[in-house]
């Protein structure tokens, strides 16, 4: 509060922006001195001072790839003082995958799955030209790839208006999902999905039709137009980042498992 009101008395800062700030929570401090990686019962689990590391619901923080791991260790390594976990994508992904995904597969893969009848893919720009043109380069040789891998073919709407997408395809998209094991691969699509908009975004990366970078550029086509042509706003481009860490989190994630 002392800083809310200090940066009040002072106009360095919108009001808001330390409106938020001041209504934190305060961040644990640091408890240990080094995260590091241990294997027990077959899996690869996170120490802190070589004492077992525990999820929010008291799991073993735990997972079947050494590199996964020791990626979430380094997170806890590059921390200062305090525990934030806004600096923790990996951990957090984690997290969820063991907390709430390996309880949970079913629900989890069946909302990634719905994303097939309403994918942003199928849904372009009638104007301007050059904005439907970049998205018909980065959109069409998914599509494409989609057509050929899975024989599932998607409609393309103008607009917002909806288009109901052959069943088929839709069924064939709800089958590969279901593929992918939980909980951590599963976690990690069905991020990807939901931060895309793009179950076949997702289905390309996890495949290796697209890189991490080409994924990502893909998914914000329109993000990316409309900055050429307005400017960057600093609490869009602020978003984005955060995002943009989720998403790498989830990429680490399909490329270890």
């Amino acid at each position: 509060m002392r800083d809310l009101l200090e940066d009040l008395e002072q106009g360095t800062a919108n009001p808001m922006d330390a409106a938020r700030r001041a209504m934190r929570p305060a961040l644990p401090k640091r408890f240990y001195k080094e995260a590091s990686v241990g294997e027990r019962d077959g899996q690869f689990v996170l120490l802190l001072d070589g004492k077992l590391a525990r999820t929010p619901a008291r799991n073993a923080l735990a997972a079947p790839s050494r590199s996964l791991m020791e990626a979430v260790a380094a997170e806890w390594n590059a921390l200062g003082e305090t525990i934030d976990p806004a600096l923790m994508p990996l951990t957090r992904l984690m997290n969820v995958a063991i907390d709430r995904v390996a309880g949970e597969a079913e629900a989890v893969a069946a909302e990634a799955a719905k994303y097939a009848g309403s994918d942003l893919l199928c849904y372009r720009a009638g104007n301007p030209a050059e904005l439907a043109a970049a998205q018909a380069a980065a959109w069409d040789p998914v599509l494409d790839w989609i057509r050929e891998t899975y024989g599932a073919r998607f409609a393309l709407a103008e607009g917002v208006t909806f288009i109901e997408q052959p069943q088929e395809s839709v069924d064939t998209i709800r089958a590969e999902v279901a593929r992918y094991a939980p909980p951590f691969a599963l976690a990690a699509l069905a991020t990807v999905t939901a931060i895309t908009g793009s179950v076949l975004l997702a289905l390309a990366l996890a495949r290796g039709r697209l890189s991490a970078d080409e994924a990502w550029t893909a998914a914000h086509v329109d993000e990316q137009w409309n900055a050429s042509q307005w400017g960057e706003d600093s609490e869009a481009m602020r978003r984005l980042a955060t995002r943009r860490a989720e998403f790498g989190a989830a990429a680490k994630v399909l490329a270890a498992v």
